[in-house]
């Protein structure tokens, strides 16, 4: 299998019944898929079983792919739903054990992290900032989280997140603009902000 196959080729390839081609997908996109769906779940453990279901889901739906656009624009569409059905049930499984009634879409962006919600061996690796950023990441709603990791950790166009979440353009934009708002203001107002001085200039 030559190594300048493009990933819509390796589908259609599965799609003959070539599992090879299904192995190099997953080899190829494996870490970019995880590192998203932690991102937007912040637990390993449901991360982990999420990556599962998602090349799951892509093994079942094989016949269903057709080349009409990018495969990883197909992918991440997956990713992100599975990712928004976790998360939903999760917060209605906590909704129901704490008897609560709030919602997460009403968390405000005002809600700044404490000192305290970053472990200190967090600023002890050389991946400090982006542990920090991880953490404050949680703070944002769902739909500024994920437009945030499809742009910046991605590489997505605004187009394509727009194909991938099933809104226009310009939400997404503005999605992007709040997100990009609320993590300056909570960085700012934590104990960290030194850390992120230097990447504004």
């Amino acid at each position: 299998m030559g190594t300048k196959i493009t990933d819509e080729e390796l589908m259609l390839e599965f799609q003959k019944g070539d599992v090879r081609a299904f192995e190099e997908l997953i080899k190829r996109h494996r870490n970019g898929v995880y590192n998203f769906i932690f991102r937007f779940l912040g637990n390993k453990e449901t991360a982990e079983e999420v990556f599962q279901e998602v090349f799951i889901k892509i093994h079942r739906a094989v016949q269903k792919y057709a080349p009409n656009g990018k495969f990883t624009t197909w992918l991440y569409t997956i990713t992100r739903n599975q990712c928004v059905d976790t998360f939903r049930r999760n917060k209605i499984r906590e909704a129901l054990s704490l008897d609560g009634n709030g919602r997460e879409d009403e968390t405000k962006l005002s809600d700044t992290i404490a000192s305290d919600d970053i472990p200190p061996d967090v600023l002890s690796s050389a991946h400090e900032i982006e542990g920090v950023l991880g953490l404050v990441l949680e703070k944002l709603n769902t739909d500024q989280r994920e437009v945030f990791l499809l742009r910046e950790k991605q590489g997505f166009k605004f187009e394509e997140i727009a194909e991938m979440t099933g809104v226009s353009v310009n939400t997404v934009k503005s999605r992007m603009r709040y997100a990009l708002e609320g993590l300056r203001r909570m960085l700012k107002q934590s104990r960290y902000r030194e850390l992120f001085e230097d990447r504004e200039n």
